[in-house]
């Protein structure tokens, strides 16, 4: 299962739990604090502070950008049937 890491408040977080949503796709949200350098889980899982950040198996997304594509191209419209 996947993992999410974001922040209520945070623009991007929202951009990618809707996308999360529109896929219909089962993830683990975790909710780190406001502060970075507080988010000790997500400095462990990306190495870095910002959110968001999305954990799937062995690979670790923490741009939006590259999260959104990552969901489009493997559970969306674009994935390649297996």
């Amino acid at each position: 299962m996947m993992t999410f890491y974001h922040v209520n408040w945070c623009p991007e977080c929202l951009i990618v739990r809707e996308k999360l949503e529109e896929l219909g796709l089962q993830y683990e949200s975790v909710i780190v604090p406001d502060m970075r350098p507080f988010r000790k889980q997500v400095f462990e899982v990306s190495g870095q502070y910002y959110v968001p950040v999305l954990k799937d198996g062995d690979k670790v997304f923490s741009e939006t950008r590259d999260i959104l594509s990552y969901l489009e191209t493997t559970y969306g419209r674009q994935a390649t049937p297996s």
